[in-house]
């Protein structure tokens, strides 16, 4: 009996018992689209992290607060080790800087006649927009002088100018921040969330402002406190040597002769420790959804024993008129394959389905991932030869004799 032989009787066989075919592929289809769909939203997700940190500006260094080693630990007692005057030492003296940006964060109440939200505040300074690509709507953005005067000007994130003012012009008009009035000089083009923080949902204005108005500077002794600063370097091949260069200015600055009170991070850094974390989490999210189609293989297998055993007249029968061990080892081999690959197909189907939602209805951008899929179908086929390897030979070894007379 040759191969298409086999095959033809295989497919007959298993279309005859159309139910019991399609409840032995269902592990195997749940298999496949669980571990397409897992890798594609795997793939999404660091696609999605990725982009976020592209938005954060080129070339851009982060100054944070704090050992790295203190950060990691998640200590509730976040460290107050950067204030103003180092930002402003940092553009003054270190020359391979284009510009600097401190942050401070905080929550506060914003209150616009009858409608209110409690929204973050920013306080940062005229080179924002430059260091964190940022760009104004409409209006402006505040500058040296407003930073000199403590001037009571802020700027609106896109979102929380439509959620105060509708389709009404902010620009010029009055709120209350904290119990503070101050007059709206610019709204933001709208960009999204950014290292957790929803600029297009938040309130940015002078950090001195901020600091005399809302916060006041009772944290640090040392001048007014920030978050963390940004820094943006002359070009890509400036940034190690502004590293280098901030480095060394702010151990000078705060007298550090052991280990630093604050460490920096570039894009680079933060893609790779992106990358490392989203690549182990779909890795992780495929080797849990394989485990279906070790269920599925299990399933095959325990479905073709007891093919054999209904179907041991048959086999007896085949073997009395001259079928070889071959080819009846060959048949319920192929019965095993079709069951699994057919299973692998569909099941191909539906998670690509399942990526295709998700992208409709979710930011990740799920991708249909050609290697997931010629795995998993691949997988498919392994898990239906090897499983359907010990039903073929125990169908392959029935004296016929025996059979003929067992039925």
């Amino acid at each position: 009996m040759n191969l298409s032989e086999s095959t033809s009787m295989a497919v007959k066989t298993l279309t005859a018992n159309r139910l019991r075919s399609t409840l032995t592929m269902l592990g195997i289809i749940i298999g496949n689209a669980s571990v397409i769909a897992m890798v594609g939203i795997g793939q999404g997700a660091q696609r999605y992290v990725n982009d976020q940190l592209q938005t954060l500006g080129p070339n851009v260094l982060f100054i944070i607060p704090g050992s790295r080693e203190t950060r990691e630990l998640g200590g509730l007692d976040v460290p107050r080790t950067l204030v103003l005057s180092d930002a402003e030492a940092i553009a003054d003296q270190v020359p391979s800087v284009l510009a600097v940006a401190p942050e401070y964060n905080t929550q506060s109440l914003v209150v616009y006649q009858n409608r209110s939200a409690s929204v973050s505040v920013v306080g940062t300074g005229p080179d924002f927009l430059q260091v964190r690509s940022f760009e104004v709507a409409t209006g402006r953005f505040f500058n040296d002088l407003d930073m000199d005067r403590r001037s009571q000007v802020i700027v609106l994130g896109a979102t929380l100018a439509e959620r105060l003012f509708d389709q009404n012009m902010a620009v010029g008009k009055t709120i209350r921040v904290k119990g503070t009035s101050f007059e709206i000089i610019g709204v933001l083009a709208e960009k999204g969330s950014n290292l957790g923080l929803n600029y297009d949902d938040a309130v940015l204005m002078p950090l001195t402002t901020q600091a005399s108005r809302i916060v006041g500077q009772r944290n640090s002794p040392y001048g007014i406190e920030v978050s963390y600063i940004a820094v943006s370097a002359l070009n890509r091949d400036a940034m190690p040597a502004a590293e280098f260069q901030i480095t060394n200015l702010l151990r000078l600055r705060h007298n550090i002769t052991s280990e630093d009170d604050f460490f920096i991070n570039s894009q680079d850094t933060l893609l790779e420790i992106a990358g490392t974390i989203t690549g182990a989490l779909t890795l992780m999210l495929a080797a849990i959804a394989s485990i279906s189609l070790l269920v599925g293989g299990i399933g095959i297998m325990n479905i073709m024993l007891v093919s054999v055993r209904e179907r041991t007249q048959e086999i007896g029968l085949r073997k009395a008129i001259g079928a070889s061990q071959r080819d009846v080892l060959e048949q319920f081999l192929i019965e095993a394959m079709i069951l699994a690959i057919a299973g692998g197909i569909i099941g191909t189907g539906l998670g690509i389905s399942g990526i295709v939602l998700i992208s409709a209805f979710t930011p990740f951008e799920a991708g249909v991932s050609v290697g997931a899929i010629v795995m998993a179908v691949g997988v498919s086929g392994g898990i239906g030869l090897f499983f359907g390897v010990f039903p073929a030979r125990q169908a392959a070894k029935l004296d016929p004799i025996v059979a003929l007379r067992t039925a």
